[in-house]
């Protein structure tokens, strides 16, 4: 019987333990995979948010919840737009409505008509709407597609029935899929009067790496309440709740590996007092102790790559429940990134090789005569 034999044979000789062990592995795979995924999609989301404005800088205010909460001033705009090195300073007001059961998170920006080019839109069709008009929008094609609506229809929201004035291009999905309204409407909806969330700021020059590190560093040293975000991987600086969740991912991938690792060693010394004749004619017919601990692991090896595959199929599972939740509909898409594959894997992987060492030893340096004698 070949080494790949004796491993099937270990594995499906007790079928329900191992079942149960693979199980294990596949619910804190289950439970990693799903956190990291999403993590990545909700990133992925907040981070479209500061892609729109096609901007070298986005400035946020320092240590919000979340970057929707951020609040910047006008004085404080006033003063980015006259730091050296600023070419232009949108200052928008990002807010979220529910439309519809299709559309519970629908994104409405506020931003004044002489800053749209600035802030990267082209008109495709209409015009631009009055700095200080109460019921007028321009809509995101892609809005204006999916509600069949065109220049001139009438579209409900912020309390109010709003005159389409326009159709606009921003060439980026999020922004193409919300509104955007004279900055005081949306200010006097919201309740922030003279307030923007985020400020979209572009360098002068070529905007080189130098040049938007100056700018970083002179905005932060000026105002010490505002952070800068120059690329996605630095949204954590501004959105805690963010850091949060990524924090809980890594979290939860030590936890699954510590305490998974006991559900396998604890299964394996079972596993090991019922086999230890097994193991002893193994070494009694030359098996040496290197090759029964590389057995013991190999057959852990391939439970932890059936539990992975199986919590990596549930996990697909739990992520499409969670998309239809109404809170997190419209926020949560679904990423799964080979980043969360490799975590879901080495959680099964460790945690089934850190269980597995103590009772490979053990039978390893079994004495073949006294395991043989064993009852």
């Amino acid at each position: 019987m070949d080494y790949l034999a004796f491993m099937l044979r270990g594995v499906w000789a007790k079928k329900a333990r191992s079942i149960g062990l693979a199980l294990a592995i596949a619910f804190a795979v289950l439970i990693v995979v799903t956190l990291q995924v999403s993590s990545s999609s909700l990133e992925q989301s907040a981070a479209a948010v500061i892609s729109v404005g096609k901007a070298n800088i986005t400035v946020v205010q320092k240590g919000v919840s979340d970057v929707l909460s951020s609040t910047i001033d006008e004085g404080e705009l006033a003063r980015i737009r006259r730091v050296p090195g600023v070419a232009s300073a949108v200052g928008v007001l990002v807010g979220t409505e529910r439309l519809s059961a299709a559309t519970p998170l629908f994104i409405e920006i506020g931003i004044s008509p002489e800053d749209l080019a600035a802030f990267g839109v082209t008109v495709v069709a209409g015009h631009p709407y009055a700095a200080t008009a109460t019921n007028q929008v321009m809509l995101g094609w892609r809005t204006a597609t999916n509600l069949g609506l065109h220049v001139g229809s009438r579209f409900y929201a912020q309390q109010t029935w709003n005159t389409v004035t326009g159709i606009y291009s921003t060439g980026n999905a999020f922004g193409d899929s919300g509104a955007m309204f004279p900055l005081p409407s949306v200010q006097g909806y919201n309740r922030l009067p003279g307030v923007v969330t985020l400020v979209f700021v572009k360098v002068t020059g070529a905007g080189s790496a130098r040049m938007i590190a100056g700018v970083v560093h002179r905005i932060e040293y000026a105002m010490p309440e505002l952070t800068t975000i120059t690329t996605a991987a630095q949204f954590g600086r501004a959105d805690q709740n963010l850091v949060y969740l990524q924090a809980a991912v890594t979290a939860s991938s030590v936890l699954a590996i510590a305490i998974g690792a006991v559900i396998v060693g604890n299964t394996m010394l079972l596993s090991l007092f019922e086999r230890t004749r097994e193991f002893g004619l193994l070494r009694a017919v030359g098996w040496t102790r290197r090759r029964l601990i590389a057995l013991l692991l190999g057959e852990n090896l391939l439970l932890a790559l059936i539990g992975a595959a199986v919590g990596v199929g549930l996990s697909f599972a739990v992520i499409a429940l969670l998309e239809r939740i109404p809170s997190l509909a419209g926020v949560l898409h679904a990423n799964f990134t080979a980043d969360a594959f490799t975590r879901g894997l080495i959680t099964a992987v460790g945690m089934t090789v850190l269980g597995s060492l103590y009772p490979s030893i053990r039978a390893a340096r079994l004495v073949p005569l006294k395991a043989l004698s064993y009852e």
